[in-house]
């Protein structure tokens, strides 16, 4: 096994959403991903909790970043306000390296009811480190908890769209216009 080579998690990334594009998800075990990547499954598990992992490992990263992203608005930030900032600060996490793996990902997560329910728990979670964001900054329970339930709808919509659209296109772009539509709504 090639345990020296750099960048073991990486690889097992890459090996597991080759798998799981060829098999399914269902259909790949930790064996096969730790064998395509070229390590044991003892370093799989160094890396990753279980199969499902693979896809989920960072989004604690991205959460913290909007978290931080949300406590650094002006004092004076509307709680939206305070959340757009908060949801444009994702972008930073999704350059252009990260599109065709956000792809891929999404495709894999689309396919499998079990993992479209860890997306949703995600969701959830980013939901409430937004909420108690807001709290902390003295907001009204209800309106943080709506203020952040609309934000993370913002991310959701924002990524999906930009997942589909051309490699030219940021993310930062495709969340404005999200938030433009928003407003539109609620005018």
């Amino acid at each position: 096994m090639a345990r020296w080579e750099p960048d073991a998690a990486g690889r097992l990334r890459e090996a597991a959403m080759a798998l799981y594009a060829e098999r399914g998800y269902d259909g790949t075990t930790v064996a096969e991903i730790a064998d395509r990547a070229g390590v044991t499954a003892r370093t799989f598990f160094r890396h990753f909790a279980d199969k499902r992992e693979v896809l989920f490992a960072g989004s604690e990263l991205l959460g913290q970043d909007m978290v931080a992203a949300l406590a650094a608005a002006p004092a004076d930030a509307s709680p939206m306000e305070a959340v757009t900032a908060a949801v444009l600060a994702s972008a930073e996490f999704f350059d252009g390296t990260r599109r065709d793996y956000s792809r891929r990902r999404a495709a894999v997560i689309a396919s499998t009811p079990e993992l479209r329910e860890r997306e949703l728990i995600k969701m959830a979670s980013m939901t409430t480190s937004l909420t108690e964001g807001l709290l902390a900054r003295g907001v009204d329970p209800d309106v943080a908890a709506l203020a952040a339930e609309t934000g993370v709808a913002v991310f959701r919509v924002s990524f999906e769209r930009w997942i589909t659209a051309p490699d030219d296109v940021p993310i930062a772009d495709v969340i404005r216009s999200t938030l433009k539509t928003l407003s539109a709504l609620t005018a």
